[in-house]
């Protein structure tokens, strides 16, 4: 039997190395065993991290069998997530609350959204100056934001929301650098030393967002109104199968699940395609092309299925994936990956960004190459930038919604310049790869001639 290999460096050095440089941990260790190879980044507990496409079948697909998903190992979200979040939760909790979640993010409910997503976008656009830089991530993540203030937490112009935009954006700047995210990897740096303190800060924030979101369910409880399409309204709404809701701090602990893995990350997403898209000229033409030929008052299911824009958007989410990893499993008993023998007990994850930049799958791998995706289908073990199976990304379908329909108008109403005169590195924002700097952008003015795509006066 084969024996598997580990990096030769220490626990603390490799935890240090995964925290701030992950990109430099995962291209120097992947050279150990291109399909499998042991680590120490949770500290001193092993994980083993997977990047084939056949051992990230095996992993997935024998999911309940041999391998189970413990909500426990995301113990360091709590803080940031609550003990209730879908997140941290595992066996027939999980499932219930997974359940729960899910019809939102589906159907006929993504037409809904799509309307606001294009408005919002319009709105937040129209705030740039042309001739006037700016950093497209802050651009995108003003138009996340607000989707997931309006689509989800159903919260619009008012008191309310101008205080939770302020709070949300200070609230997660606890993941913007590896400094800052590493209160959340270290236990020993959760200390509550008064309001000056990191830490108490961050606990201070975390409160009045929680007096926020609650006084919103109360409200919606005391005025009920089965009309509103909003994802709180909806998940207020749902019924597990002994016909009991959620309780309020379910719902305030899902409604943050949904602002961290939804915000951030698809913002990231945007800012890493317009960056890619503005930086190879063919692709921008081939785009705007595409575009240009929707027919007028297009509606946003027309513009989430075309081909190229798809393209383009899979072939970002590619090269930095949303998540680095997939949500991690644990043996349930002696078992075989990959023709190693692995004991009970040991923890193991699929490595997404290793896997999208293998050579034998994606030649050229570091180059943006969307015809890729027009060229083939690839398995959900070749491609997956939102995880797989039972722990794959609720927040999916409204994130790739967002991503394509943002990423359109932005398009067709405006014409970009990139600043960027290098190469953009990507550094360790959370969870996600984020882009260093934020990439620098401007906006020129509208495009000529413009084709916005039509959309309601109000939604």
């Amino acid at each position: 039997m084969k024996t598997l290999n580990s990096p030769k460096t220490s626990p603390l050095i490799q935890r240090l190395q995964w925290v701030f440089n992950p990109l430099e941990y995962m291209e120097t260790n992947v050279k150990i065993n291109r399909d499998i190879f042991n680590t120490q980044v949770t500290g001193g507990v092993g994980l083993i991290f997977v990047n084939s496409p056949e051992g990230m079948q095996e992993l997935l697909t024998r999911d309940t069998k041999e391998f189970y998903a413990p909500g426990s190992i995301n113990e360091i979200l709590k803080p940031l997530l609550g003990e209730q979040s879908v997140m941290l939760l595992d066996g027939d909790r999980h499932k219930r609350q997974r359940k729960l979640l899910m019809p939102p993010f589906h159907g006929e409910r993504m037409r809904t959204y799509g309307e606001l997503i294009l408005n919002i976008t319009q709105q937040a656009t129209a705030k740039l100056k042309p001739g006037q830089p700016f950093i497209a991530r802050n651009a995108m993540q003003e138009i996340t934001l607000a989707v997931i203030l309006q689509a989800v937490f159903g919260i619009y112009e008012g008191s309310r929301y101008d205080k939770l935009k302020q709070l949300i954006t200070s609230l997660l700047a606890v993941t913007d650098s590896p400094v800052s995210s590493s209160l959340l990897f270290f236990t020993s740096l959760q200390k509550d030393w008064g309001a000056w303190s990191p830490w108490g800060r961050f606990l201070r924030m975390r409160q009045k967002v929680d007096q926020l979101l609650f006084a919103e369910i109360e409200e919606r409880r005391q005025n009920w109104d089965e009309n509103r399409t909003d994802i709180l309204n909806l998940m207020m709404a749902a019924r597990d199968e002994d016909g009991q809701p959620m309780a309020d701090e379910e719902l305030r602990d899902e409604l943050l699940t949904l602002l961290v893995a939804g915000h951030e990350t698809t913002a990231t997403a945007m800012a890493w395609a317009l960056y890619w898209i503005h930086r190879q000229p063919e692709v921008y033409q081939k785009l705007i092309q595409e575009l240009e030929s929707l027919p007028e008052n297009a509606d946003p299911m027309t513009i989430f299925r075309l081909p190229y824009l798809t393209a383009v958007c899979n072939e970002a989410l590619r090269i930095y994936p949303v998540a680095m990893l997939t949500f991690p499993r644990v043996t349930k008993e002696p078992t075989q990956l990959l023709g190693y023998e692995l004991e009970a007990n040991i923890g193991l994850a699929g490595c997404i960004y290793l896997l999208h930049h293998r050579e034998d799958l994606y030649p050229e791998p570091k180059q943006f190459k969307p015809e890729r995706f027009l060229e083939r289908k690839f398995s959900p073990y070749e491609f997956l930038p939102f995880g797989s199976g039972a722990r794959q990304c609720i927040g999916m379908a409204l994130a790739q919604f967002e991503m394509k329909l943002a990423l359109a108008q932005i398009l067709l109403d405006y014409d970009l310049t990139l600043l960027e005169k290098r190469p953009v590195k990507a550094a360790r924002r959370g969870v996600t790869l984020s882009p260093v700097g934020g990439i620098k952008m401007m906006m020129n003015g509208k495009r000529t001639p413009s084709k916005s795509v039509a959309i309601p006066a109000t939604v």
